[in-house]
């Protein structure tokens, strides 16, 4: 279930309950590009090709670019494939991220507590989720890309647990977070993935399917959240969305509202 941006016009509600519906269902006909087992530990064209089967039956294996066969920085093909998988994986989860974030801002959702020390409050904008980002304070920006660069860091990390994806280890495995002389210098009780230890007991063939189920939301949403920010900014280029979603003049690929690279250049 999804909640539909605020609007008191019951048309433009079941437009977009169509075009959930239409979203929901592509995550099944999205090109199955690539995939992997979790159990593999390097990957084949041919492993690709029978996942995507699994992932996709109607369309079943999709390689228009043949990426499958290609070898990225001299690394061989199999640790290309590692790094098209993991690739996908990460944009998918930050996707469906994205989409839910959107669904919520639209909807003027916000924590009622201050945002900034300064007693600045969360921004609402109007419902318009791009326009409440260029809201927030570029110091508050700087905070967000500092975590995320962090998380990129410690994704990257190899260790004697945990291989990286284009060495041998499993493409969107994220390493546990490490206390101690090897790792972080303080206690950190709670790991990114799986932080309560839900899935402990949970069997490879459920891990396998659960893993097939993120790859295909992923698509999914990688196409919904581009089709919000297609309509908002070229109103009309997505006909479902007309009405539904407000107009947005700004650049929805900007960080920054400055253009802090161009500004010496007048740009």
């Amino acid at each position: 279930f999804l909640a539909t941006p605020q609007t008191s016009n019951h048309t433009t509600k079941m437009k977009f309950a169509i075009l959930a519906s239409i979203l929901g269902s592509a995550a099944a006909f999205a090109p199955a590009q690539n995939g992997r087992t979790p159990t593999a530990v390097s990957e084949t064209k041919a492993d690709l090709e029978a996942l995507a089967k699994k992932l996709n039956p109607v369309l079943g294996y999709y390689d228009p670019l043949n990426l499958a066969e290609a070898d990225f920085w001299g690394q061989g093909n199999e640790a290309t494939i590692g790094f098209l998988r993991h690739s996908e994986i990460k944009h998918g989860r930050i996707a469906m991220f994205a989409f839910v974030g959107y669904i919520v801002h639209a909807n003027g959702i916000k924590f009622p507590w201050a945002m900034q020390l300064d007693g600045t409050p969360f921004p609402d904008a109007n419902g318009n989720p791009p326009a409440l980002w260029d809201a927030i304070s570029d110091d508050a920006k700087w905070q967000i890309f500092g975590l995320i660069g962090f998380l990129e860091f410690w994704s990257e990390l190899s260790t004697p647990n945990h291989k990286h994806y284009m060495r041998g280890g499993k493409p969107g495995d994220f390493p546990d977070f490490v206390s101690g002389p090897d790792g972080i210098p303080h206690p950190v009780p709670f790991n990114l993935y799986d932080p309560f230890k839900l899935s402990k007991n949970m069997s490879e063939e459920k891990k396998e399917s659960r893993l097939r189920a993120e790859i295909n939301n992923g698509r999914a949403a990688m196409i919904g959240i581009l089709g919000f920010l297609s309509a908002q900014c070229a109103e009309g280029s997505v006909p479902l969305l007309t009405g539904v979603v407000p107009h947005y003049d700004g650049e929805p690929m900007a960080p920054f509202v400055t253009n802090y690279l161009g500004q010496p250049f007048g740009m």
